[in-house]
Parts: C-alpha cells; sequence; structure tokens
C-alpha cells in the first residue's frame, strides 16, 4: 500500500503553499526547512509584489495555517541528505542540526542582549548583526530562539546552562522519514555580488545589492528601515540602480531573473517615498514589467526625480564618499561618468540548488534549476524550477502539491 505522505523541501512562500494545499485535503506533511525560521526570501523583503505589503501581511496569515493544522509537521534547521526507494514509498534521511533550546515560546530577550559578541547576521546579509542567541525576526516561526555555542565566551556558557529553556547538551542527530512523493522547493539565492568585480561588489563602498537594499528599507532592519548610506550614515541624495548584475551573462547566469526590474522600481519607490528630494537613475538593457506590473513601472517612470537609461555599465569605481558610474548609453553610444551617493545592484536569483550536493536521483540543468524527477514522484515548486514573484511562485506550489497528491492517490 503505498504511503500518502508528503515531503516538502523548504519553507519558504512557495513551501509554504504546497504544504498547506496538501495537508488541508488530508495528508500528512513535513516540511524541511534548512534555516532555523519558516519564510524564505519573502521574509527578508521590505514589501512584496503584487499587494507592495510587508511579509507579515502574507506570512503570518500561512504560520497560523501550518500552526493551527496538526497535518503539518515542522522540521527546521534540517535538511535532506539521502533519497532512496520509490514513488508511493520513499524513504528520506534528514539530518538536524543543534538549535540548543527547548520548544515552546520563552522570552529569552534579556538573556540575548545580555550576550557580548555581536556576531554578523545572515539574515541581514551582511548589513547588521545579531547576538549567539536570536530571533531572525519578530513575527519568527517557530517563535523559538536559535543558540549558536560557538560565539560564546565560557562565563556566558555556565549562565545559560542554568537557563531551564537552553539546552547545551543538544548534538546533531539524523531522523528517517517514509514519505509517498515529495516537493522541493528551495527557492533562491542572490548571485554572489563578490564574483562581479567590475561591478565594485564588496570592494566599493556604498555599493549593496537588491537584497541588501530590502534589508536597509525593513523597519525590522538594521537601520529601521531609514534609507542611508553604509559607511556613515548619511542621507543619499543620488542613488543609481544598476540591471542585470550578473543575470543575463555568459559568465555568470545565462537567464533573466524576471524579478529584478520590478524589484527596482519598487524600491526606487521606496526612496521617493522616504526621501523627497532623492534622485534615482535606473541603468538598463531592457526593462522587463510583465503583465499586471507594466502600470506599476508607468507609474514609477513618471516621476519627474526618477530617470531610466539604457546602456551597460562597465565600471563602478569608489570616488571619495561617493561612487562614479562608467557607462555606455546604448541610445547616443557616448560613454559616460556620473557620481551618486549610494548604487544598487539588480543581482539575479540563482536557485539554492546550484552548487550543492544533491541527494541521489535528483537532477539539476546546467543553472541549477531541477529537471526531471515527475515521473520519480518528486516535483520543484516556486524558484526551484525557474525565476518567479511571489505570486507565481505560489501558483507554482499549488500545482506541485497537486501532482504529489496525484502520486500518492494513485497508487
Amino acid at each position: 500500500m503505498a504511503n500518502t505522505s508528503i515531503l516538502v523541501v523548504g519553507g519558504g512562500f512557495s513551501g509554504l503553499t504546497a504544504a498547506l494545499e496538501a495537508a488541508e485535503v488530508g495528508h500528512e506533511v513535513f516540511i524541511v526547512e534548512k534555516n532555523p525560521f519558516l519564510g524564505g526570501r519573502v521574509a527578508q523583503l521590505n514589501k512584496y509584489f503584487p499587494k507592495l505589503c510587508p511579509p507579515s501581511c502574507g506570512l503570518e496569515i500561512q504560520f497560523q495555517r501550518v500552526k493551527n493544522n496538526p497535518m503539518v509537521k515542522v522540521l527546521t534547521m534540517a535538511e535532506v541528505t539521502e533519497i532512496s526507494g520509490t514513488p508511493g514509498n520513499y524513504e528520506v534521511k534528514v539530518a538536524l542540526k543543534p538549535r540548543c533550546v527547548k520548544p515552546g515560546a520563552a522570552d529569552l530577550s534579556a538573556d540575548a542582549a545580555a550576550l557580548s559578541k555581536d556576531v554578523p547576521s545572515e539574515f541581514e546579509l551582511g548589513m547588521g548583526s545579531r547576538k549567539a542567541l536570536y530571533l531572525d525576526m519578530p513575527f519568527a516561526f517557530p517563535h523559538r530562539y536559535v543558540l549558536d555555542k560557538e560565539n560564546l565566551t565560557e562565563a556566558e556558557t555556565k549562565t545559560l546552562a542554568r537557563n531551564g529553556a537552553i539546552d547545551l547538551s543538544e548534538t546533531e542527530k539524523t531522523l528517517t522519514l517514509n514519505v509517498g512523493s515529495i516537493v522541493y522547493a528551495t527557492g533562491w539565492k542572490p548571485y554572489d555580488v563578490t564574483k562581479l568585480t567590475n561591478l565594485g561588489a564588496g570592494m566599493v563602498p556604498n555599493v549593496v545589492s537588491n537584497m541588501q537594499f530590502e534589508r536597509l528599507t525593513s523597519p525590522g532592519g538594521p537601520t529601521s528601515g531609514k534609507i542611508v548610506r553604509p559607511t556613515d550614515g548619511a542621507t543619499p541624495k543620488r542613488i543609481a540602480f544598476v540591471q542585470c548584475a550578473g543575470s543575463r551573462d555568459e559568465n555568470h547566469l545565462n537567464f533573466c531573473s524576471y524579478i529584478c526590474c520590478m524589484a527596482s522600481l519598487k524600491q526606487a519607490a521606496y526612496i521617493r517615498e522616504q526621501l523627497p528630494d532623492a534622485s534615482v537613475t535606473i541603468y538598463y538593457i531592457d526593462l522587463r514589467t510583465p503583465g499586471r506590473y507594466d502600470n506599476f513601472k508607468k507609474r514609477i517612470m513618471a516621476d519627474e526625480k526618477v530617470r531610466a537609461v539604457k546602456g551597460k555599465v562597465a565600471k563602478i569605481e569608489a570616488a571619495g564618499p561617493g561612487v562614479k558610474v562608467t557607462v555606455e548609453d546604448a541610445v547616443t553610444g557616448l560613454k559616460g561618468e556620473d557620481l551618486f551617493d549610494l548604487v544598487v545592484l539588480a543581482t539575479g536569483m540563482q536557485p539554492s540548488l546550484a552548487g550543492q550536493k544533491l541527494p541521489r536521483g535528483l537532477e539539476v540543468d546546467e543553472d541549477g534549476f531541477l529537471v526531471g524527477g515527475e515521473d520519480k514522484g518528486i516535483f520543484a515548486a516556486g524558484c526551484a524550477k525557474l525565476p518567479l514573484d511571489v505570486m507565481k511562485s505560489a501558483q507554482s506550489a499549488t500545482g506541485a502539491a497537486l501532482k504529489a497528491i496525484q502520486t500518492v492517490k494513485g497508487r
């Protein structure tokens, strides 16, 4: 008899959607998420399309649905290491990293604040820091702190050992799950900007990626949502966006990342709302705003302080406290230079599976997107399949969940 349980790998927006679609029609679902909290990239945004609402708007509803549905089991700080078996009867090995905080929603904020060391925050993408005991965001789910033992002093370790909510003896362990079908909703990661040496990423001050800018503008981010120049906290007056930073480039990402143009237009709106005197320049190859987003583009580009220049940026360099951008205008054919206070690189979406060691039986294409597998009862959803925005990722996840259900029902 086939196993009707379903495994969803990835707890971002598409993974949550797939899991809930299956659970709400009666299937036991396991969500395996490698990070300590659910929410994926959407959780890091200031606002997301198409509603332009904060991530809490959609995620908190999803978190409540997960919390209230006994058919959904969530495993965080967990990774699939091995898949064996056949459709309808898979055995999956999952490695669980120690959280070192016992189940429950104990308020450990005072304990966290008392710790001495500030650690670069993965969630803030290098724009901020955290303590060794932390939550990524106020509405984090599970609402359960994580303890990073390696960044404690000996005295702090002894103090926390006496706290009943802390378990310093917890170690990594392996769990075996038996499921009938699998949905991979592993999402995407920002392309490594340090590879874009001509664009100054990682070397030129006040050059940030589009995801870093999202954190800079988020009320829960390192500056509480205030748009400032990272090096000195000054308010930027002139800001540039560089499109296709690593995308549509045979030396980096061959494909169009779909969301980058919309993300830059959205971020231009952030700037104009908060800094009415600031000007924005968008350097682009093509401004792609499919379907309903074209009206949004027209609204943003109607602003006299927002201009778009069709041209390829050749070089970005430091110029005192500012940034010098060298660009060839594709319309006039002239190469020119301009100075800005802040430059945002619209870096592409790279599938999270790219460059990763995959369980036997999984295959990705040359770009890292999951291919095949449907005949094996393994389905890709969201940006594990191709570049998508939040709305289309959710639609993709619904389709993947339906296929997963059909796999276990048909056996």
